[in-house]
């Protein structure tokens, strides 16, 4: 051998094993995405349900792990049969150390993914050992056999159906099980609003409790798809080629829903941002690899539309309850990913692996449609998507029908009020001990929508006579102010009545709803509905220090100019005793020596 040909193969050796180590790296970045879906979905969704679906994040990886060991990888990579399935065997054990260790843990990492999809459609709402039963059999069978006749060397890998990623085998199928599950277990009590003949009338929003927590979801699952669609590549162009795609599909998507829902609702919608970022990774997913810069942004473009469509179709027109958004990002997308390669692959991509004819010794590249090559790629990646949601919908119908009739899908309307932590995992809170005592609204600055006098009404107010003249020439006059508000604005408040003199206070922890409406908030496209709140009611009683002194300083330590800020009522007293001494009236108020 040369010289030249010794380095050559070095050169190729050393390629091999970094991308070798790559694809571990990338296998290890995907599983880290279970985080991510796990965050997503809890902040999505109220906090008594918050250790529940932390639970079943753990459990999809788990469950899925054992499942694919008994079963699933060996359907997937299996010895093709008839193009269908792959051999069932158990070379794990029997060929450990013949065994492909990479393949299997990159496979299950993916597997698991699957699973998660369908948690988030039906979050809040399902029997924990359902969950259980269905997420292992997505993981053992409904999976690992569609992925076969994609990856695995099946039918649809020999017709040339392109899918890098996993936007049809894994995003796809995980949506559709997601819609149907979601269809099958029925809403949230308090959904939807229905009149006497069971038509719904009215769609109520269910606020996630925790924005912060779905956004962090979001940047964990953005930085694993890195992992989830570079992990396959086999070379340093194709790699950022793929970076490239995966960066711009979901930047693109974000700034169009961002735009969209501005002018639909009047404000930038932040959980459907969030939800468009994901769809816009979903979206190109399975043509990372085989689609230029153009192509990301139309798939972005698309992505960040589909999202706010697909919330709306759920809520107003299919009225099926989905908390997190799983179907719009992950059916509608993985849908709209796999056939947007019919319309911009381009072979002037890195490694670029789509053939005109898949049994042709000699490899000649097919475009999509907008770049010259016709509708040959489209059909192909039409029929690939329609077999495989076909087989999906089958397949996790029966499922969920037999679980439904054995065991019960949906846990008791009792349970569901009173919250999955406590009563499927014996946990009466996930935030046990946490108190939120700091404010996190900010104080209203010039411009603000609602005028104070609006955000915290007064009843009954009239001036009185408190002033030490007045008490002298005509008589003491008491009086007691109510102040029902925030239990985060309880110590600003109780601050701002100290500094006025105020120290003699009541306080009572109530719940309440109030019917002024203020300005308007959406929350996922529909409008945010009050509802039972815990509060702080506030009782004081004054004389000496003037009521409107203590009416215009709580108002300002109330003031946020958002639905809810608090209410104050304003109530003659006939007299006051002093328990102790004895004193009436106005000596009853002094403070004691």
């Amino acid at each position: 051998m040369t010289e030249e040909s010794i380095l050559s193969l070095i050169s190729e050796n050393v390629t091999s094993e970094a991308f070798g180590i790559w694809f571990l790296i990338g296998a290890a970045l995907v599983f880290f995405m279970q985080a991510g879906f796990a965050m997503v979905e809890t902040g999505f969704t109220r906090a008594k349900n918050a250790g529940n679906i932390i639970m079943k994040n753990l459990m999809d990886f788990c469950i899925g792990t054992v499942m694919f060991i008994l079963i699933g990888f060996s359907l997937l990579l299996g010895e093709d049969v008839m193009g269908l399935i792959g051999k069932p065997g158990f070379d794990i054990f029997s060929s450990y150390e013949n065994f492909d260790f990479s393949s299997f843990v990159f496979n299950l990492v993916f597997c698991a993914t699957t699973a998660t999809i369908v948690s988030g459609a039906m979050a809040e709402r399902t029997k924990f050992l359902s969950y259980c039963v269905y997420s292992a059999v997505i993981s053992g069978l409904i999976y690992p056999i569609e992925a076969h006749w994609i990856w695995g060397g099946g039918w649809l890998a020999q017709m040339g159906f392109h899918d890098f990623a996993g936007s049809c085998a894994i995003h796809m199928v995980g949506g559709i099980s997601a819609l149907i599950g979601a269809k099958l277990l029925g809403p949230r009590i308090g959904k939807f609003e229905k009149d006497k003949n069971g038509k719904v009338v009215k769609v109520k929003a269910i606020p996630g409790h925790s924005l912060t927590i779905g956004a962090l979801g979001c940047f964990i699952l953005w930085f694993g798809w890195y992992g989830f669609n570079g992990a396959a590549a086999t070379s340093g162009p194709q790699l950022g080629s793929i970076f490239l795609t995966t960066t711009v599909a979901p930047a693109v998507a974000t700034v169009v829903c961002m735009i969209f829902t501005w002018v639909k609702y009047g404000k930038p919608d932040v959980s459907m941002c969030l939800n468009a970022s994901l769809a816009g990774l979903v979206g190109i997913t399975a043509g990372c690899d085989v689609m230029d810069a153009f192509g990301a942004i139309m798939v972005g473009v698309v992505s960040g539309l589909l999202v706010p469509f697909g919330v709306w179709l759920l809520d107003y027109k299919l009225h099926i309850d989905d908390p997190v958004g799983a179907v719009a990002v992950h059916m509608m997308n993985g849908i709209w990913g796999t056939l947007a390669i019919g319309l911009f692959a381009t072979s002037s991509a890195p490694g670029y692996s789509i053939p005109a004819d898949a049994s042709a010794e000699e490899f000649t590249a097919l475009n999509g449609l907008c770049y010259g090559g016709g509708f040959e790629l489209l059909g192909r990646q039409a029929l690939g998507a329609v077999s495989v949601a076909a087989w999906t919908a089958v397949t996790i119908t029966i499922t969920f029908l037999i679980i439904k009739a054995v065991i019960g899908l949906r846990v008791t309307a009792h349970e569901e009020v009173v919250g999955l932590d406590i009563e499927e995992h014996g946990i009466e809170s996930s935030y046990s001990g946490f108190v939120m005592a700091v404010d996190t609204e900010a104080y209203a600055e010039a411009g603000e929508p609602v005028p104070v006098e609006s955000a915290v009404p007064v009843e009954t107010y009239k001036p009185s006579k408190t002033t030490d003249a007045a008490v002298a020439s005509e008589g003491p006059k008491y009086t007691m102010v109510s102040i029902v508000c925030k239990q985060n604005k309880f110590e600003p408040l109780k601050k701002a009545l100290a500094d006025i003199g105020v120290t003699g206070i009541t306080v009572t922890q109530v719940l309440g709803c109030g019917t002024q409406r203020g300005a308007a908030e959406y929350y996922r496209g529909t409008p945010v509905e009050p509802s039972l709140l815990p509060k702080v009611k506030v009782e004081v009683v004054v004389c000496k220090v003037p009521v409107e002194t203590v009416v215009n300083t709580a108002r300002k330590a109330l003031y946020s100019g958002h639905i809810g800020d608090g209410k104050i009522f304003v109530y003659n007293v006939e007299d006051v005793v002093r328990v102790r001494t004895g004193e009436v009236g106005y000596d009853a108020l002094q403070d004691s020596e």
